[in-house]
């Protein structure tokens, strides 16, 4: 499930009890504020008829919590197994571009994002613009990252990013 709409306090308890009164379980979530909007995304778990009573529950569940919701059934994930997460962190004065050179340069290399938050913020004393990107890339086990890495440094280089890979701590 996915929910959008104006930020107020108690989305969340009223959403995760409609889950919990249909006989579903949050199996997985990612949620943020962004200005004043409010943003889920939801992965619910249960048996074919409990998901299909939720599913039945949506319209006026959106109704009313004023939010658009939208339900897609999904396979589970492919096993990532042999794959080794790293953690991307680009950070560079702010400008237009960033974020779309930085997944350019994980798609050629075949990589995909597994998570991605960006920010912008003022630096300290200063107060000039800056953007960070933090992410979780999806390594190959067999992929050589010695070679990923010194190619991803001449590309911060080139693009005057301050960025760094390193294992995932999780």
């Amino acid at each position: 499930m996915t929910a959008l709409g104006a930020d107020r306090p108690g989305i969340i308890n009223q959403l995760s009890s409609t889950v919990f009164d249909c006989n579903c379980s949050v199996a997985d979530s990612r949620m943020t504020v962004l200005g004043g909007e409010f943003a889920l995304i939801l992965m619910v778990s249960g048996n074919w008829d409990a998901i299909a009573k939720l599913e039945t529950m949506i319209p006026s569940l959106e109704e009313q919590l004023e939010l658009t919701i939208v339900s897609k059934r999904t396979d589970p994930r492919d096993s990532t197994k042999d794959k080794i997460p790293y953690e991307v962190e680009v950070v560079a004065l702010d400008h237009p571009g960033i974020v779309n050179e930085v997944a350019k340069f994980f798609s050629e290399q075949g990589l995909n994002i597994e998570n991605m938050e960006t920010d912008c913020y003022a630096a300290a004393h200063t107060g000039t613009p800056m953007f960070s990107i933090n992410m979780v890339v999806s390594l190959p086990a067999d992929i050589s990252i010695a070679q990923l890495r010194d190619d991803f440094t001449e590309f911060c280089d080139d693009l005057n990013l301050d960025g760094s890979m390193e294992p995932a701590a999780r």
